[in-house]
C-alpha cells in the first residue's frame, strides 16, 4: 500500500510537465495559424490512427524504452550515465558485425549478436565507471565525452573496413544481414518486432530487481543517500561497475535490436539522427527513473514524434510542434533538478538521488 501511495504522490509532477508541454504546444499552434483541436487530432491519428501507425509508434518506442530503462537504473543508483548514444552505437555495430561473420542457424546468430551488443554497450559504460573509481573522473563528463569516441569509431568502421561496397558507394553502412537473422515481426506486414517484447521483459525485470532484491535495495539506498549506504556496508565501486554495465548493456541491446529488427544493417549516424538516446534519457528523467513510468514516458515522447509527422502532412503546422512540447518538458526537468540541488545545499547535504 505504501508503494502505491508513493507512486501516486510522484504522478503530479510528470502530469504537470505534460500539461505545460501541451499548453506550450497550443500556443505555438495558435501562433502558426493552425487549429489547436485539429492539430492535436492529426497528431493522435499520426501516432495511433491505424493499426499500422500504432505498430510504427511501438517500433520506434522499442529502443527508446530500452535506453530509458538503462538510464533509469543508473539514475536510481545515484550514477549519471549520459553515454547511451555511444553505447547504443557500439552495441548496434557489434551486433551487425557478429551477425555478418558468426556462422550458425539464424536464431542462434541473432541471440549471439544481441548478447555481443549488450556486452559492447555494457563494457563501454563500465569503462566510464572504472575511470570514476580509479581516477575520480566525473561520470557525467566521462559518459558524455565517450559518446563522441564511440559514434566516430562506429562511423569509421562502416565507412572504411566494413563498408558495404556492393550497393551505393555514397552510403556508409555495413552489409545487409541475412534474412534468417532478422528479428521476427509481431504482426505480419507491420513494423513492430520481438524487440518490443524484450523491452517489456526488461522493464519487468528492472522493476523486480529494484523492488524485490537485496542488490536492488542497495542500489536505491546508494542513490538516495550515498553516505548512509557506504556506512551500512554497501561497496560503492562494485555496485557502480555493475549498475553501469547494466545501464550500458540495455543501451547496447537497443542498438542491436534496431540493427536486427528494423534496419538489418548498421547505418552510419542512423541512431543519432533518430535521437533515440536523448529521448530515452528524457523519459527516465520525466518518470523519476521508475521502470514502468519510464516505459510509459518513452511511449508518450515517441508518440509526439510520430504524431508530428502526421501533423506536417495534413495541416499547415510544422512537425516541430512535437519538439516544442518536448522542449517544455526538458525545461521542467531542469527546473526540478535546480530546485533539488538548491534544497540539498541549504540542508548541507551535497549527496542525494540523481533524480
Amino acid at each position: 500500500m505504501d508503494r502505491w501511495k508513493k507512486l501516486a504522490a510522484s504522478l503530479p509532477g510528470p502530469a504537470a510537465a505534460i500539461a505545460l508541454g501541451l499548453l506550450a504546444g497550443s500556443i505555438a499552434i495558435a501562433i502558426a495559424g493552425g487549429s489547436i483541436l485539429e492539430t492535436y487530432a492529426e497528431m493522435w491519428k499520426g501516432a495511433f490512427g491505424s493499426f499500422y501507425f500504432l505498430t510504427s509508434t511501438l517500433n520506434r518506442a522499442t529502443p527508446v524504452i530500452l535506453v530509458g530503462l538503462g538510464a533509469a537504473v543508473a539514475f536510481r543508483s545515484g550514477f549519471f550515465n549520459l553515454g547511451a548514444q555511444g553505447q547504443m552505437a557500439l552495441g548496434g555495430l557489434a551486433a551487425a558485425l557478429t551477425a555478418l561473420y558468426v556462422p550458425g542457424p539464424g536464431w542462434f546468430v541473432a541471440i549471439v549478436s544481441m548478447l555481443v551488443g549488450i556486452a559492447a554497450g555494457g563494457l563501454w559504460s563500465a569503462f566510464a565507471g572504472y575511470m570514476d573509481a580509479r581516477f575520480r573522473v566525473n561520470l557525467l563528463i566521462t559518459t558524455l565525452l565517450l559518446n563522441y569516441i564511440a559514434t566516430l569509431f562506429a562511423s569509421y568502421m562502416v565507412a572504411y573496413p566494413f563498408k558495404d561496397k556492393t550497393g551505393s558507394a555514397a552510403m556508409a553502412q555495413s552489409q545487409m544481414l541475412d534474412n534468417a537473422i532478422w528479428l521476427p515481426k509481431l504482426f505480419k506486414g507491420m513494423p513492430a518486432h520481438v524487440g518490443l517484447l524484450l523491452a517489456l521483459a526488461a522493464m519487468v525485470a528492472l522493476y523486480v530487481y529494484l523492488t524485490r532484491t537485496v542488490s536492488g535495495y542497495e542500489a536505491r539506498m546508494m542513490g538516495g543517500n550515498p553516505l548512509f549506504a557506504v556506512y551500512g556496508g554497501v561497496r560503492r565501486t562494485p555496485l557502480m561497475l555493475g549498475v553501469m554495465f547494466a545501464s550500458g548493456g540495455l543501451a547496447g541491446l537497443a542498438g542491436a535490436g534496431e540493427v536486427l529488427g528494423s534496419q538489418y544493417r548498421y547505418i552510419d549516424n542512423a541512431f543519432v539522427a533518430a535521437d533515440f538516446a536523448w529521448t530515452g534519457i528524457m523519459a527516465a528523467l520525466l518518470a523519476n527513473a521508475h521502470p514502468i513510468g519510464t516505459a510509459i514516458a518513452a511511449f508518450f515522447l515517441v508518440a509526439l514524434q510520430t504524431g508530428g509527422m502526421g501533423v506536417e502532412m495534413n495541416t499547415d503546422v510544422p512537425l516541430e510542434i512535437g519538439d516544442v512540447i518536448q522542449a517544455v518538458l526538458i525545461l521542467f526537468i531542469t527546473v526540478k533538478f535546480v530546485r533539488g540541488f538548491r534544497r540539498r545545499r541549504k540542508e548541507g547535504d551535497p549527496n542525494g538521488a540523481a533524480v
